[in-house]
């Protein structure tokens, strides 16, 4: 259930003409770009992709006619693989109507084979996915309330959403006398900067700013630098490199760009397409959509695209290399960002590329704006940015078998939630009642003291038994109880108690001056709140413990994959290779110092011999290149995969150095593992706190590391949890739960299992200097390990 298996592509309303034909190209994507062979050949085999684009039969006509709902019945019961494009608004919505609250009501339908909405609905295993879903955010109800319909189907894995700008431009929430903006759309889940984009894939670009220049310098200026730069570029899909020159209208395009182009630059008309949607002077060009469509194929040899209104918005073509805007108004304000980028998308996979923008200064002042506010970047650093090269990774390697590891056997809790019903029904009439009699219990106590400064103690007291100044409808009142239950309580089931809650609201508001107002001496929130509840079920939440046997794998080995090479890769290359080999060999890392002082002896005495006695080191320089490093004399003992990774914390690195050489470590026969990095350890603690006579779930615990005892080689006796904690995290409130857990219910329950304690907590943290940290952690190995 957790994985998709087919997949619909959503468009917002308005964007068909622009996105549709850009999807298309999804259809052609190598997928080796993103996996390995054979991989990626075998998911492009079963990867199957139908636009649905052709025309519906009018409205009331036989609907057997439809032929995208033809092509979605085909594929049924058990589609797998199916990409489903879609325009939401012409080809889905036709069948969903809304009432005068914006409320989804169903047609019906008589032929439901060939109702999209409902076919949808029969598909197993799909995402949805929604393109430029920044047209969604707000406005675009009917989008938020079809995929509603099928989520309630319960067939959908994931709804995603994506946007290049997914900003709001007058998103505001008023609260008092303040008010709020977001800039953002507010459940954005992962955001990958341009920035980021450019450095490690896109085109990177140069923008250039044409200053106190009229329209054709800046376009002589940018075509000359496109041809010395990109004239004979040709791509290896054997597209070649594409200039698009933005106009602010036809006229412009027809009149002054085109002669422009032809006349004083003597480029020929051949090199060169118009492309606009035409008016009554100026026609569409012959074929223009076409050869627009067609401009990122070998075949088309358009190198200047001429362009008016179109092109801004989800178009694709990677061999288009420049981009000019020569005058204000030739890209809407708002999309200068969108348009200028339009030129940086990938065309050869692995190469370093590059883009030409040229702008005047009106444009290059917006573009400056708006990657400050939406990108957190400017032009400068653009013109700054350098390719990433390929990441350096190094290979990591299990050593679980060598050291014959066994699992950890340990107790988990386990609690269950169940709601139990305890009235049959709502009794809805009944609770409304109580609730009215019982009103004034929501309803605080004003007074007014009006006394001279000097008797206050002596004033004459005003009760105030009415106060507020906000307009109180009885049907907006229903309404606002609906709206705030989230149309689970709907307005036609709060008018049935219509003679409750009328005398409800006549007791929490009052009449001023002929106008009713809300009394806001009452908690108006609460009443609501109170009404809501009384349409429901009185339920009570009954939990289940049980404590659970569980063995854990300290390494999930099929998920330890290379990591990016950095210096808190521990061991380095060169230990780990020492270490493979001396497992292989099955060599011991013991030196014999007898042996190396014999040896140091005779190389002495035989270079004094030779008249060469001042080549001789000292026996402490000659001991030192004969002795294994820490990691390599601590291979029996730690690295049950190599190297640890600890990208985010020197701390834990010298951690785990110190202990290794801790002398009581040695000789108590112990073995660190690091157990913190994420994704890669079974030995995981589900975290409990009680609330009441509840225990609620605070989230899984993994803790840094595991020094373990065995009393055989296949059985682990005792085992020390050590968390590693930054001062600036300590505080979090969510670890603190998880810690108090651990030390005060894990370790109890897991005493009374095993009859004695498995198991021991150690909390270390940075804000200590490493030599009260290593004083700490040796003192409870000499606690716990002292059987």
């Amino acid at each position: 259930k957790v994985f998709a298996h087919n997949f619909l592509m959503l468009i917002p309303s308005g964007l068909k003409s622009s996105i549709v034909p850009s999807l298309k190209t999804i259809e052609n994507f190598d997928p080796s770009w993103i996996l390995p062979e054979p991989a990626a050949s075998n998911l492009r085999k079963l990867l199957k992709f139908d636009v649905l684009n052709e025309q519906k039969t009018g409205k009331n006509s036989n609907k057997t006619r439809n032929p995208n709902a033809q092509k979605v019945n085909a594929c049924l019961p058990n589609p797998f693989g199916q990409v489903f494009v879609v325009n939401a608004e012409k080809v889905i919505l036709e069948s969903f109507n809304f009432n005068d609250q914006t409320e989804l009501e169903l047609e019906e339908e008589k032929d439901t084979t060939n109702d999209l909405k409902r076919l949808f609905g029969q598909i197993p295993n799909l995402s949805i996915l929604i393109d430029e879903v920044h047209h969604a955010a707000t406005n675009n109800i009917k989008l938020r309330q079809a995929v509603n319909y099928w989520h309630k189907k319960g067939n959908i894995t994931t709804v995603l959403g994506f946007s290049g700008t997914p900003y709001l431009s007058a998103e505001k929430i008023k609260a008092g006398n303040y008010e709020f903006k977001f800039s953002q759309i507010t459940n954005i889940v992962y955001y990958y900067p341009l920035v980021t984009a450019i450095k490690h894939f896109l085109k990177t670009p140069t923008v250039k700013i044409g200053q106190n220049l009229d329209r054709f310098q800046i376009i002589k200026q940018g075509i000359e630098d496109f041809n010395m730069l990109y004239k004979n570029k040709v791509y290896d899909n054997s597209t070649i490199a594409k200039l698009a020159i933005y106009c602010s209208n036809i006229e412009v395009l027809e009149e002054e760009v085109y002669p422009y182009l032809i006349g004083e630059l003597k480029i020929n008309p051949n090199d060169i397409l118009r492309f606009h949607k035409g008016n009554k002077t100026y026609p569409q060009p012959k074929e223009s959509e076409l050869e627009f469509r067609s401009l990122d194929l070998p075949i088309s040899k358009k190198r200047y695209i001429l362009l008016v209104q179109v092109g801004k918005e989800g178009w694709d073509c990677p061999s288009l290399t420049g981009v000019i805007l020569s005058q204000k108004g030739d890209s809407p304000q708002n999309m200068v960002l969108q348009t200028s980028c339009r030129c940086l998308r990938q065309v050869d996979k692995g190469k370093e590329e590059t883009a030409l923008i040229w702008l005047n200064k009106e444009n290059a002042e917006i573009l400056n704006t708006q990657l400050k506010l939406e990108q957190n970047t400017s032009i400068e650093e653009l013109n700054n940015i350098k390719r990433i090269g390929n990441i350096e990774t190094v290979e990591r390697y299990s050593r679980m078998n060598f050291l014959q590891l066994p699992k950890i056997d340990f107790y988990q809790m386990k609690v269950t939630y169940q709601s139990v019903d305890e009235e049959e029904t709502p009794n809805t009439k009944a609770k409304l009642k109580a609730l009215l009699k019982s009103i004034n219990n929501y309803k605080t106590s004003a007074l007014i003291v009006t006394s001279e400064i000097t008797n206050i103690d002596t004033g004459e007291i005003n009760i105030i038994n009415e106060a507020g100044i906000v307009f109180a409808n009885f049907n907006q009142w229903l309404f606002e109880i609906s709206r705030e239950s989230f149309g689970l309580i709907t307005e036609k089931q709060l008018h049935q108690y219509d003679d409750e809650l009328k005398i409800i609201f006549e007791t929490i508001s009052y009449i001023r001056d002929g106008k009713r107002l809300f009394n806001e001496l009452y908690d108006l929130y609460s009443v609501q709140s109170k009404i809501r509840l009384a349409f429901s079920i009185k339920r009570d939440l009954q939990t289940e413990c049980e404590v659970i046997p569980q063995q854990a794998e300290i390494l999930i080995a099929e998920r330890l994959a290379k990591v990016e090479k950095h210096a808190k890769l521990y061991p380095n290359e060169s230990d780990t290779t020492k270490i493979l080999e001396l497992d292989n060999s099955d060599e011991s890392v013991d030196i014999d110092m007898a042996e190396v002082e014999k040896a140091y002896q005779l190389m002495k005495e035989t270079l004094k011999a030779q008249g060469m006695g001042y080549l001789v080191p000292t026996l402490e320089n000659f001991k030192a290149d004969k002795e294994y490093s820490l990691p390599v004399k601590s291979k029996n003992h730690s690295f049950h995969y190599m190297p640890y990774n600890f990208g985010s914390s020197s701390f834990e690195m010298e951690t785990l150095q110190k202990a290794l050489q801790l002398s009581d470590f040695k000789s108590k026969n112990l073995e660190i593992y690091y157990n913190g990095e994420r994704g890669l350890t079974e030995f995981v603690i589900n975290c409990f706190a009680k609330e009441g006579r509840y225990w609620n779930n605070v989230g899984k615990y993994t803790t840094d590391f595991l020094i373990v005892k065995r009393t055989q080689k296949d059985k682990i006796h005792k085992v020390l949890l050590i968390e590693t904690k930054g001062s600036v995290y300590a505080q979090d409130n969510d670890f603190r739960k998880k810690r108090n857990y651990v030390e005060k219910e894990f370790l109890k329950l897991n005493i009374e299992k095993f009859n004695y304690q498995r198991f021991d907590f150690l909390y270390l943290e940075d804000s200590e200097d490493m030599v009260a940290n290593a004083t700490k952690l040796n003192n409870k190995i000499n606690q716990f390990f002292n059987d």
